[in-house]
């Protein structure tokens, strides 16, 4: 699934080539998404000047004159600048054709993702005004998860990716953050220090900083907004590497499950 660094590549990807352009038409192909894309939205749209392209948490704002709308890229979306000529394939859901003759075409073999009209206030629709801060903010620090984590129960590892805590830090990054903190996943997240939340929000940021300057990381879906693939996956430490070597010590890394999800650790560096 594209997480928080696939989002933010992907916004400062198409950003420069349709930002203050108007949009000439929106064709939509399939309206059945994860949730129906309202079919008031081509006549809407149509005729207004794209202002900006925002993202909060993992859905990317696009602000036109006359309201915004959110884009969500669900499991296995994707956002790509197109010439309006370049041929339509099978999951191709819908286009935004603007004024300086560029396309923007979203893919979604699983139709997990979504269109959405948020309006003139787009920040208090109801999936993106209860979301935690953003990680990388200065909302954001050791001294805030510690105060929130006082008397949690929970895994660390759900902990830190509970959206309404912090958004965007999703499986691949949690691993590789608890990894680099080491921080055993498992471990109650109100019995973490004051200390080492400090070092693990810190390190949060540093992770998802440099992914977001490498591309994002290419999973099974996920390519860029240039259809290039993300690059960070060569560094991952931990995630998808259970039965390897840890990189640090040789250990064999273990692998359990943590609310369905894949989480790898080194049991010897993570504690």
């Amino acid at each position: 699934m594209p997480e928080l660094p696939e989002v933010e590549t992907s916004r400062r990807g198409v950003l420069p080539h349709i930002k203050g352009s108007t949009l000439a038409q929106l064709i939509v192909r399939q309206p059945k998404l994860r949730w129906p894309i309202e079919s008031h939205l081509p006549e809407t749209l149509a005729g207004n000047r794209l202002n900006n392209i925002r993202r909060r948490g993992k859905y990317m704002l696009f602000d036109f004159e006359a309201g915004t709308v959110l884009i969500h890229l669900g499991m296995s979306g994707s956002v790509r600048i197109l010439t309006q000529d370049v041929e339509v394939t099978k999951h191709d859901h819908f286009d935004m054709l603007f004024s300086n003759g560029n396309c923007l075409r979203f893919n979604d073999p699983r139709r997990f993702g979504s269109l959405l009209w948020a309006g003139q206030n787009p920040l208090e629709h109801s999936l993106i005004s209860k979301l935690g801060p953003e990680p990388l903010d200065e909302d954001f620090g050791g001294e805030y998860c510690y105060q929130k984590s006082r008397g949690k129960r929970i895994a660390i590892k759900q902990f830190i990716m509970d959206s309404h805590l912090v958004v965007g830090v999703g499986n691949i990054y949690a691993n590789e953050s608890l990894f680099k903190a080491g921080i055993h996943p498992s471990r109650q997240a109100g019995k973490v220090s004051l200390k080492r939340y400090l070092v693990l929000a810190q390190i949060i940021k540093e992770v998802l900083s440099e992914a977001i300057e490498q591309g994002g990381t290419s999973l099974k879906d996920f390519t860029n907004a240039d259809g290039k693939p993300g690059y960070f996956k060569q560094q991952l430490a931990v995630y998808g590497r259970g039965g390897e070597p840890c990189v640090q010590c040789n250990t064999s890394l273990k692998e359990v499950r943590h609310n369905n999800r894949a989480t790898v650790y080194c049991s010897k560096c993570q504690k």
